[in-house]
């Protein structure tokens, strides 16, 4: 535990680390990007906003809407609009029913142009409506040279993103649970149109076995886009995620690249609770003093290679009664390299009472038992 008498304090931590600095890994894609994901900061760019076919990393922002808008129970019956369509399929029959979780399973791990037709057609009505909603996503989100005209990547001049952009999209999707589960998952069985039997579905993203701490994201694949691929691991706190477009090494070059981002960042731990205290004189209380404290865990992904940590720990003055425990007083900033890293509340340990708010608690109590 750290305490603190004064209003504010800067110290310096012993949390500065030496470490080599690595060379970027060359690439084969023709644009890529590698993005540490708490921060959003690049690590690697080539190319990395220059417009792009994306292929069935569309498939990406369909899940994303269709979580966004819909049931994971829901029940879908495939309509004949999603029936045949070309490229990778589960062959869905049309009248077939499924959950829209199996049809997400389909559209991630397979990555059934069929099963994206029927999740567009089951939340908007068609295509097109549906290619609205992607859109109308995309902006939401921040995604600033993306325009989506169909739910499964095929190709189409005004269907289009940049190897950033799907960074961002992915560490969006990222945040969804149910998406999460579903694109870490390496196999899993569907039903095959209300028979006993099953579909098997095998993840195309073989970084999943191959690469320590993989959590997903999705392959694409069309002669005009090449292949493309969205990859994402966690290790030890810091979560990476890695984008190629036209890239014909791509799981050498995904490998490279979150190596080399793991290689630099670490997530580091900046206070435990209760780790900064300090006392603070009030003003009308039943106390002179209140002490007040972190009551929450601080953690931070940083650079291997940074410079001492600052702490600045500053609170509101003056202090008046009441205060409740928890009420927030002031705040602990962190700081490296001149720059903000985190900051959480400094709170309250204890309740601070005015002596009339004890005067008419003593009456109240009074007044309970004389009556």
């Amino acid at each position: 535990m750290k305490k603190f008498c004064l209003i504010c304090v800067v110290v310096l931590l012993a949390h500065a680390c030496v470490f080599p600095i690595y060379a970027s890994p060359t690439v084969s894609a023709s644009s890529a990007v590698l993005i540490e994901a708490d921060g959003g900061r690049v690590l690697l760019d080539v190319n990395a906003h220059t417009r792009m076919p994306m292929a069935s990393t569309t498939k990406i922002m369909t899940a994303l809407v269709a979580l966004e808008r819909t049931d994971l129970a829901q029940t879908v019956t495939v309509s004949e609009k999603a029936v045949g369509i070309e490229g990778s399929s589960v062959y869905l029959k049309a009248g077939e029913q499924l959950t829209m979780e199996q049809l997400l399973y389909a559209l991630l791990l397979e990555s059934a142009n069929d099963a994206a037709a029927a999740i567009a057609v089951a939340v908007a009505g068609d295509i097109a409506a549906f290619s609205d909603m992607m859109n109308e996503t995309a902006a939401r989100i921040g995604l600033k040279e993306t325009h989506f005209t169909n739910p499964h990547g095929l190709d189409d001049e005004a269907h289009y993103t940049t190897a950033y952009d799907l960074a961002i999209l992915a560490k969006y999707a990222l945040g969804n649970d149910a998406f999460k589960k579903i694109v870490s998952t390496y196999k899993t069985t569907i039903p095959l149109n209300g028979t006993e039997g099953t579909r098997v579905l095998v993840n195309h993203n073989k970084m999943l076995k191959t690469y320590d701490g993989a959590i997903g994201v999705k392959t694409g694949y069309t002669r005009h886009s090449g292949r493309c691929l969205v990859s994402a691991a966690e290790r030890d706190g810091v979560t990476m995620i890695a984008v190629t477009l036209s890239a014909p090494d791509d799981w050498h070059d995904h490998t490279a690249m979150l190596d080399y981002g793991f290689s630099l960042y670490e997530s580091v731990s900046l206070a435990e609770i209760g780790e900064y205290t300090c006392t603070l004189d009030c003003i009308g209380g039943d106390t002179a003093q209140i002490t007040a404290s972190n009551h929450a865990p601080v953690t931070a992904v940083l650079p291997k290679n940074r410079g001492p940590i600052s702490v600045q720990v500053t609170a509101n003055r003056p202090l008046c009664a009441p205060i409740a425990k928890g009420d927030v007083i002031g705040e602990i900033l962190f700081c490296a390299g001149g720059e903000e890293i985190a900051r959480v509340p400094l709170c309250a340990d204890c309740d601070l009472k005015s002596p009339a708010e004890e005067k008419s608690i003593t009456q109240k109590l009074k007044d309970f038992f004389t009556n």
